[in-house]
């Protein structure tokens, strides 16, 4: 094992299980086809926010509070460059001010009131939003670069976790629950080789039995049907790169999950998988537009695959939660050396200072 930055000493079970985010980071909050015409409400670490799209298609974040009776803005409709809220109908713009009053009388002003706002980027695919002080530009966004590129087929999935959300980046960054999956895991046997850390990541790197290879045109197949599998050694990389997770299973997949914790015992995230078509060099040579049909039939061809692995980990976490609710101080046995470092990180992140400056 290599370290190349040491983290703090491993925190209390009680402490870690109930601890915050930093929130001086981009947080993936949706997925882009999520935001249309109407307001969408999100949750960000007990913050409402409402987010919502111009007439311009340009993505918005505000305070999921009007300012007038504090109702949810999100449960209103967009209306130009504002949102008009269901109650009165006030106008809320992006600056989070009061752009209009339908019944204001001739003599009256409008209120000066302001409500908190975020700010947002709308990129490869995802809402991503910046919940700390400042415009976030001197903060790096992890992005997701396969996602345009037309040598990777997408697949997404949301993750409804009842769990702290130092559950699921733990059960992420261990490769040896396999069983659990039958067959909705790509890799078998994962042996864990090193472990890396830096100020802000963890990065495990496992050995692991891979049952795709994607290097000819019918091995797409082996996605769909079991029998074509055959183990092949591959290296598996998972990585977390507060507040996201990245991973690599040799040159054929690639996942994300954009992290988006709602409460102490609320997590919401977006699985995000790609399957690479770098082997298929004929295919590099077609026309562009067709190379684009080919990615947008495919995309979400692995979504089933994905809601399956979902499913069982949830189910998972669900009783790890339930368990530390009823007794917080009982401690779990671990083997697996990339889980500290792992809970250094997150406990260090939750120490980061916050100072709030938007209105």
């Amino acid at each position: 094992m290599s370290t190349s930055t040491p983290l703090p000493s491993v925190p209390a079970l009680p402490q870690l299980r109930t601890c915050g985010i930093n929130r001086h980071h981009w947080y993936g909050v949706a997925q882009s086809s999520e935001v249309g015409a109407k307001p969408v409400a999100v949750i960000l670490w007990g913050e409402a926010i409402a987010l919502y799209r111009d007439r311009q298609g340009q993505v918005h974040a505000l305070e999921d509070r009007c300012p007038h009776r504090h109702v949810k803005l999100s449960e209103g409709a967009v209306v130009g460059e504002a949102i008009a809220c269901a109650y009165h109908g006030w106008h809320i713009g992006p600056a989070g001010n009061c752009t209009e009053i339908p019944y204001l009388g001739a003599e009256q002003k409008l209120p000066t009131c302001r409500i908190k706002t975020y700010p947002v980027r709308e990129q490869d695919g995802f809402i991503w939003l910046f919940g700390g002080s400042g415009d976030g530009t001197d903060v790096p966004l992890m992005g997701l670069p396969e996602w345009d590129h037309l040598n990777y087929i997408a697949s997404w999935t949301t993750i409804d976790c009842p769990g702290h959300f130092s559950y699921l980046i733990e059960n992420l960054m261990d490769m040896h629950h396999g069983h659990l999956h039958d067959n909705y895991q790509a890799w078998a046997e994962a042996k864990l080789e090193r472990i890396e850390t830096q100020s802000q990541r963890v990065d495990a790197y496992y050995e692991a039995q891979s049952y795709y290879k994607i290097d000819k045109i019918w091995s797409v197949s082996q996605l769909f049907i079991p029998a074509l599998r055959q183990l092949h050694p591959e290296p598996l990389t998972v990585s977390y790169i507060y507040p996201h997770w990245a991973s690599s299973l040799g040159n054929d997949f690639k996942i994300y999950c954009l992290f988006c914790p709602v409460s102490p015992t609320h997590t919401r995230a977006y699985l995000i998988h790609f399957t690479s078509l770098n082997a298929f060099w004929r295919l590099h040579k077609l026309p562009i537009p067709f190379r684009r049909w080919v990615k947008n039939s495919l995309f979400n061809s692995a979504r089933g695959l994905l809601d399956g692995l979902v499913r069982q980990d949830v189910a998972m976490i669900a009783q790890e939660q339930a368990a530390f609710l009823a007794d917080p101080q009982r401690k779990g046995q671990e083997v697996n050396r990339a889980i500290a470092p792992v809970q250094r990180l997150i406990w260090q992140e939750s120490q980061q200072p916050f100072k709030e400056e938007r209105g």
